[in-house]
């Protein structure tokens, strides 16, 4: 299992994620520190009914909390996108943040 699938994987699990998408960005920031290092750079975009009444601030610490025991050895750097599944089905995927 690749270090996204686990990421995938957790997501879905922790969070009862309906949607979730890791790309693996780590080629593109070959040399760099934490690169160097081992750790990864993964863009994910989670949709989960457990965002439900949560601002997009608090949705994303859900989404590090679940992913704190990889934080800072398996992942380097995470850009995170959440939505509930009501906004992934009105607005269709969620904005960049």
């Amino acid at each position: 299992m690749t270090r996204g699938q686990a990421i995938e994987a957790r997501l879905r699990q922790e969070l009862a994620a309906v949607h979730v998408e890791v790309i693996d960005e780590s080629h593109l920031h070959e040399g760099h520190a934490g690169a160097r290092e081992g750790g990864g750079h993964f863009r994910v975009t989670v949709v989960s009914p457990r965002f439900m009444g949560l601002n997009r601030v608090q949705a994303q610490r859900l989404v590090y909390h679940v992913l704190q025991g990889e934080m800072g050895n398996e992942i380097h750097a995470l850009s995170i996108k959440t939505a509930t599944p009501q906004d992934w089905d009105d607005a269709g995927p969620p904005q960049d943040s």
